[in-house]
């Protein structure tokens, strides 16, 4: 998203907080095998605090919805959170559950292989969020993804929806949509394997690319960009259809104006996250991401 668009919008995201507890090795281990000599580390991580911490460090204006444990992890994302500028007013307590985590183990050529444990993410609810309507209404865009109920996201697809908010679905991990909510959706970011599963096209080329969002937006949604990796997003806006490259750089990790001026700025971002170890942690700063070319 272009600086001024970012900076103009009040951006709510809806999703989950994780720790996530990182172990580097040579290869990921096959079944039943163990592997010595890995680095252990802990990063803050949870597909929706990755989203609010990217926006916060690209200069948006963001709120976070997410559940924590009453534990340390639930504490020490709040802080964090904090510390990066997000409103956190409506961080729910989970006193029953303990806070998500995620098992990363990363092998040397940057691939991973992730466990979660949704913990109180598992139970942001839509109760939850009917006591934070007023974020709902005072946000321009909303961003979800797939880590916390598919109940309360297409509670908060529908709400939103009928307040003429902007919606806005990483639609990962992946998993079934309904009709209903593809139809409430300004916008669906999937990567191949989302996107197939949602149009059942199976993507092997830019045409079949292509052919994907086409079937994604006769379901309703009235966007679609298609990460493709190293190749890049593909855009289908107004049965329009636009490419923009991937910028080459050697990947350490690879967990973490109109469309194509955004596109194009997010695959600056993502182009330097990927150049790091960690979610929340490789996230850019807007700096970075401006002389950066």
């Amino acid at each position: 998203m272009s600086e001024r668009n970012l900076r103009k919008h009040n951006i709510l995201v809806v999703g989950s907080s994780n720790t996530d507890m990182v172990i580097k090795t040579n290869h990921l281990p096959r079944p039943g095998e163990t592997v010595l000599g890995g680095t252990f580390f802990m990063n803050p991580g949870g597909k929706g605090a990755n989203q609010a911490v990217a926006i916060a460090r690209l200069g948006g204006e963001v709120s976070f919805i997410c559940k924590t444990g009453s534990d340390i992890f639930g504490h020490q994302s709040q802080q964090l959170f904090e510390e990066e500028g997000i409103d956190t007013s409506y961080i729910f307590s989970d006193s029953k559950n303990p806070s998500g985590v995620a098992l990363i183990t990363v092998d040397a050529h940057a691939e991973n292989c992730i466990v979660v444990a949704s913990g109180a993410n598992a139970n942001l609810l839509p109760t939850d969020l009917a006591k934070a309507e007023e974020a709902i209404e005072q946000a321009e865009l909303i961003l979800m993804q797939l880590e916390i109920p598919m109940d309360t996201v297409e509670f908060v697809a529908k709400t939103a929806w009928k307040k003429n908010k902007r919606v806005i679905l990483n639609p990962a991990p992946a998993q079934p949509l309904s009709a209903a909510l593809l139809r409430h959706l300004y916008m669906i970011t999937p990567n191949e394997t989302e996107a197939e599963m949602i149009s059942g096209v199976k993507i092997t080329d830019e045409v079949s690319a292509e052919k994907a969002a086409r079937v994604i937006m006769e379901m309703g949604v009235q966007n679609v960009i298609i990460t493709l990796g190293s190749k890049g997003a593909l855009i289908y806006c107004d049965s329009m259809v636009d490419m923009v490259p991937a910028i080459k750089v050697e990947a350490v990790d690879t967990t973490a104006a109109d469309l194509r001026e955004a596109v194009r700025f997010a695959c600056k971002a993502s182009a330097i996250s990927v150049t790091r170890v960690g979610a929340q942690s490789s996230a850019p700063y807007r700096n970075e991401v401006d002389i950066f070319d």
